[in-house]
């Protein structure tokens, strides 16, 4: 049978997710898990890993578009609707959905490879609540609510939102081009310089090979929609490794497999719990683990559908935003990635106080204390 174009850009985009998953198995690649070893024991190497990600994702996917027809502008990232509140509110809640679900969307596909049932449960939760949020129930306050607020860029003589061009209009000169690789060294290398720093992380041979590993599979990811994808005749879309939209795709392709075509991010979805579950078997890491109580399930049920509904809103995830989006240099990308560690952070840190047995007020009033955001004397104090 000859493959389509649409099916050979669905090959390529799962054999690449396939090492992806494997790789990420290995190194334990987590945002989720990278901001809580930061919080909890001061360990910030596998928050390195997904910062080296971004960094590399971002220097390999502007010198990509030097060298080939790929153009960002094509992509969801770029447009000039800007939905911000989208993108702070999703990523809010989408940072707390992580944290709720012990792991973000990349790391829920590797642990359901890896034999976890909790996150199959989450991966079900949050594939449903995304569609709904993208065309279902939810869709409503996606459209009413949040992208009632979305502001039209090209009212202030912006053709898009990438970070560079703002910067262009705000400081008044029209070399775009100049301020674009101004930026890309400011971001990728001063994010690269910064992560390798650290003395501890440079052993890290592990976390380093995921890094570089994960920011070129994105830059593979614009290759195969941009170049191998590229056919007037038969176009698809460019886009590159995202897992929120894809879950919700996968769910859909799976229910109507005979009237559909698969694409680029069901067949990343499958790639990447398909290269996890290798791995797993190949090191005889594959364990089946199931909720240690109701208390446990709520969580993960709770944290499966803030991370559907909130990584519809923000357009993206850890990876979809945090790596891939940043990597077109995007504003509403930086916006959800901060959202999205912020949101992550604070809800470790409730998490944390409410051991004590204090009210959820109190414990969020210490968090944010924690966080700096309160003053320290007036953190609520325990009874």
């Amino acid at each position: 049978m000859e493959f389509s174009n649409a099916h050979d850009v669905a090959l390529y985009g799962f054999l690449v997710a396939v090492a992806f998953g494997a790789i990420a198995h290995h190194a334990r690649f987590c945002t989720m898990g990278g901001i809580s070893d930061w919080l909890h024991i001061g360990d910030t190497s596998r928050l390195r890993a997904w910062f080296l990600a971004i960094g590399v994702a971002v220097l390999g996917s502007q010198l990509l578009t030097l060298v080939t027809p790929v153009d960002f502008h094509k992509s969801i990232y770029l447009t000039t609707n800007f939905g911000w509140l989208g993108h702070l509110l999703g990523g809010l809640l989408f940072g707390v959905g992580m944290t709720l679900a012990s792991g973000c969307g990349q790391r829920t596909l590797v642990q359901v490879g890896g034999g976890n049932l909790k996150s199959l449960v989450v991966l079900t939760v949050l594939a449903i609540t995304a569609y709904m949020t993208l065309r279902g129930l939810l869709a409503p306050v996606r459209i009413n609510v949040l992208e009632a607020t979305n502001v039209d860029l090209s009212a202030y003589q912006l053709t898009d939102q990438g970070i560079p061009g703002i910067l262009a209009v705000v400081v008044g000169t029209p070399s775009v081009a100049v301020l674009r690789w101004v930026v890309v060294g400011i971001v990728a290398l001063g994010l690269i310089a910064w992560v390798l720093s650290s003395a501890n992380f440079r052993r890290r041979f592990d976390q380093i090979f995921a890094g570089v590993s994960i920011g070129l599979a994105v830059v593979a990811g614009w290759y195969i929609t941009g170049v191998v994808g590229f056919d007037e005749f038969e176009p698809v879309r460019l886009e590159s490794y995202t897992f929120v939209g894809p879950v919700a795709e996968n769910l859909q392709y799976l229910m109507t497999y005979t009237g559909s075509t698969i694409g680029f991010g069901v067949a990343a979805v499958f790639g990447v719990v398909f290269g996890s579950f290798l791995y797993a078997i190949a090191t005889g890491n594959f364990r089946v683990q199931g909720f240690a109580s109701v208390s446990d399930l709520a969580a993960h049920l709770t944290g499966g559908a803030l991370m559907g509904f909130g990584g519809v809103c923000a357009l993206g995830c850890t990876v979809g935003q945090g790596i891939t989006g940043m990597s077109t240099l995007a504003l509403g990308s930086l916006l959800t990635l901060i959202a999205i560690v912020f949101g992550s952070a604070l809800a470790m840190k409730v998490q944390y106080h409410l051991l004590d047995n204090v009210g959820f007020f109190r414990a969020l009033g210490r968090a944010l204390a924690d966080l700096r955001l309160l003053p320290a004397s007036r953190k609520p104090k325990t009874v």
